[in-house]
């Protein structure tokens, strides 16, 4: 007799003692509208638990006319904090000339941060790091006679100057005056001088900066001033700054694992010497577990060169919410470019004694929103998430991380399944991650959960065991009251609510592989209906099997106190789309592959698509208007889709003209691969700047006039192979790439429009030496030595706002 698989077992413990309060120095000031406070296992808004999402976007790094519609695209992918580097070189690289204008204006980015409902975290250094030269420091502070990163009087005269004109920018920026500063973070990465940090923060102070919250990075084995700045945590998926040959960092893989280790001792562990580390671990029953440097992407150093795909980046992030983490910081958010230097190119490199050498110009970081806004496939994954933080994370902030008793043996355990409970004592989430990069998870089939509730008692799902697939990663909710209904379980993520025709309806996004089921509350319910599959009564739980999850699998419900309720199952896929936000006068789902944005009630798509699409719900009462193109509307299951159909529909391009594909001409063949230099800590060098006139691949691409007259959201998208590219206009270096397997995207509107008609775009390409010690990802690594510029195309991504009809 064969007898059913035992269910996946977690017992929940009895509720903890309460979080302990008042020992941390963080709070508003008195009077403060929704004040911020912090206890030991989570922060507070208004007396709520709070929930924040913070991403990086780096204002001197990007054009400052396009910030605000960057802004709002970080708003609408669920960011609700705004963290910038303040890097001091980007501000004064020439002594006493101290720059806030044009793309390093701070108090205008702020100031866009407030206008759209951002927080803004100012990281104000003095050293910063952030792949800059010299770590954001100017080089005449470093020729001075004086020891930086300490309490050095010599160094701490001209940081005093620096804070107090980063103070002035942001004067009147602090939540007491109704601004959007919400934390500060002094220094970086520092990790065994707890009296600086302390020197730091109350310079910071008394030249007049002001937070509810000060942070510090803590990774490292941080030594922190005690109760005096508020640790934050990181982990990335992939790391640029080990060595070539080192394989999959064990401090990566760590991170696709439920734990309750905060710190990742490897960020930063090449800029730290070997034989000494920090003091004992931050007190973790002290500080709730908050982050600010999720892995969102990865730069590439020319040594080592990581590719970082969407899932890293989404089962990463929900990994650690399932871990435990209180706020999701990520690092980058939105990729930028290295402003052009005065005296000096402005990355990290070998020059200045750092031991990597990163592009002279891209910081795209394979970020969600990419160097020139390019929405990416991992911004879809987070924006997911952050839906569900939006809606829920009141929930999840307080509710304890619980581990399973069966769980895997140590970082290299593939086959133990990996799981982890957030609960309350009644109510639960259910994380599970069975996804890492590098070494794909097998699939496990029969498996059903048993999770019990000291509260409420145990709940097992599904009713039938399921194969949970290789690269899933989910976030399932148990006992969830939503509009009177409770939910006992589903097997579905929650994504977001949205109130249609007088029903609250639960979103939820179904797993590829898991077929979904909803189970109910029979208490709660009067009556269930399923477009699809089957309700069934079973033991005081109305269950429902069998849904094909799609835009029309809205489960309808009637509540036992009068109310209505809805349960919307989307299949990942389509749930990858789902945006919201206050459009028309509603607050509206808006489904669409592209960015979308919020705008003062209105909607804007950016699409590369000819006719772009979208759906809604619910639907507005006229059809939205486009400017210069006609809305044809239809049925999609329960939203209405609408597409754009621009006038003159049939032609492509700027003005309605066909633009010619992009020809990358060889003007040069590659010569010789050149002789691989070693720099710091015996790592590959980038090749010297004659190489680049000398054995180059050469490349000539002649842009088309319909560009070149509106440029606005053109790339120019390049497939090659080599080494290192760059691109010129003249002699201009204008965009960078070394070479992953990625495409290289430049962006037309930051070149120079006139010098371009004149002389068109040139691309070198330098070949890559047969065993060069430099980390390239399979096959890309294998097979892309030679110097080559294959193909090349025009993408061009539209702005389209849509008004109310």
């Amino acid at each position: 007799m064969t007898h059913p698989p035992r269910p996946h077992l977690l017992r929940v413990p009895a509720p903890a003692a309460p979080p302990t309060t008042g020992h941390l120095l963080f709070a508003d000031a008195p009077g403060v509208p929704d004040p911020i406070e912090v206890n030991s296992r989570w922060l507070t808004r208004g007396g709520r638990p709070w929930f924040p999402v913070s991403g990086e976007f780096h204002y001197s790094r990007y054009p400052a006319g396009e910030w605000e519609e960057e802004l709002l695209k970080m708003k609408a992918g669920g960011v609700t904090a705004v963290a910038s580097y303040i890097i001091w070189i980007h501000h004064e690289e020439t002594e006493g000339r101290t720059r806030f204008d044009g793309d390093r204006d701070l108090r205008r980015f702020a100031r866009l941060c407030a206008r759209h409902g951002l927080d803004f975290i100012p990281r104000i250094g003095p050293w910063s790091h952030a792949e800059v030269r010299n770590g954001g420091l100017p080089d005449w502070l470093l020729a001075r006679p004086c020891t930086p990163r300490t309490d050095d009087p010599a160094y701490l005269e001209p940081v005093r100057t620096w804070f107090a004109a980063v103070a002035e920018q942001l004067r009147g920026l602090d939540r007491a005056h109704g601004g959007p500063i919400v934390a500060i973070q002094v220094e970086n990465e520092l990790y065994d001088q707890p009296g600086h940090l302390l020197t730091l923060k109350r310079m910071a102070q008394d030249a007049g900066l002001s937070a509810p919250l000060w942070t510090s990075t803590a990774w490292g084995g941080v030594q922190l001033p005690p109760d005096e700045l508020l640790p934050l945590y990181g982990g990335y998926p992939e790391t640029f700054w080990t060595e070539a040959d080192g394989g999959w960092p064990d401090t990566c893989r760590k991170h696709f694992f439920f734990t309750h280790q905060r710190d990742d001792e490897g960020i930063g562990a090449d800029l730290r010497p070997t034989t000494v580390r920090g003091g004992d671990p931050v007190p973790a029953d002290r500080y709730p577990w908050a982050t600010c440097e999720l892995g969102g992407g990865m730069a590439a150093a020319y040594h080592r060169r990581p590719r970082v795909e969407a899932a890293d980046v989404g089962a990463l992030g929900l990994t650690k919410i399932g871990c435990g983490s209180v706020w999701q910081g990520f690092y980058m958010f939105h990729g930028g470019t290295n402003p052009a230097g005065e005296h000096t190119t402005l990355q990290e490199s070998h020059a200045t004694g750092y031991p990597n050498d990163l592009p002279v110009l891209t910081y795209d970081f394979q970020a969600p929103l990419g160097e020139y806004g390019q929405v990416r496939p991992s911004y879809h994954e987070l924006r997911l998430q952050h839906l569900m933080l939006a809606d829920f994370g009141h929930l999840i902030a307080p509710m304890r991380s619980v581990l399973p008793e069966d769980r895997p043996t140590g970082q290299h355990d593939r086959d133990t399944l990996r799981w982890a409970v957030r609960a309350d004592g009644t109510s639960a989430f259910l994380f599970l991650n069975n996804y890492q990069p590098h070494e794909p998870l097998p699939d496990h089939p029969d498996t059903a959960f048993t999770v019990e509730l000291p509260g409420t008692g145990p709940v097992t799902l599904p009713s039938t065991p399921v194969t949970v697939p290789r690269g899933a990663y989910f976030c399932w909710p148990l006992r969830l009251d939503v509009a009177g209904l409770r939910l006992e379980w589903a097997t579905a993520q929650p994504v977001c609510t949205v109130d249609v025709e007088g029903r609250t309806v639960l979103v939820l996004a179904a797993t590829d592989g898991i077929t979904p089921e909803l189970a109910l509350d029979a208490g709660t319910v009067t009556s269930v209906t399923t477009p699809s599959g089957d309700v069934t009564d079973i033991g005081g739980r109305v269950l429902v099997t069998g849904i094909r999850p799609g835009t029309g699998a809205l489960v309808e419900v009637d509540t036992a106190d009068g109310g209505r309720a809805g349960l919307l199952v989307l299949d990942a896929a389509t749930a990858r789309t789902v945006y919201r936000g206050a459009a028309w006068g509603a607050e509206r789902l808006v489904l669409c592959p592209d960015g979308v944005v919020f705008d003062d009630g209105e909607v804007r798509v950016h699409s590369p698509a000819a006719q772009p699409s979208f759906a809604v719900l619910p639907a507005p009462d006229k059809a939205p208007v486009v400017a210069g193109a006609a809305v044809r509307d239809a049925r999609d299951g329960v939203f209405t889709r609408y597409r754009v159909v621009p006038d003159g529909a049939g032609t492509a391009g700027t003005a309605g003209q066909a633009v010619p594909a992009a020809v990358p001409v060889l003007v040069r063949a590659a010569g010789p691969a050149p002789e691989t230099v070693t720099g710091v800590l015996g790592r590959a060098s980038v090749p010297e700047d004659k190489h680049f006139e000398t054995v180059a691949a050469d490349y000539h691409v002649d842009v088309p006039d319909a560009l070149l007259d509106e440029p606005a959201g053109t790339l120019l998208r390049v497939r090659w192979t080599g080494d290192v590219a760059r691109a010129y206009v003249g002699d201009t270096l204008v965009a960078d790439q070394f070479f992953s397997g990625r495409v290289w995207d430049i962006g037309l509107d930051r070149l120079p429009i006139d010098a371009l008609r004149a002389h068109g775009l040139r691309l070198r390409v330098l070949p890559r030496a047969v065993g060069a010690p430099v980390y390239v990802p399979a096959p890309a690594g294998e097979t892309g030595a030679a110097a080559s510029v294959p193909y090349a195309e025009w993408v061009t991504v539209r702005s389209w706002t849509v008004r109310a009809g």
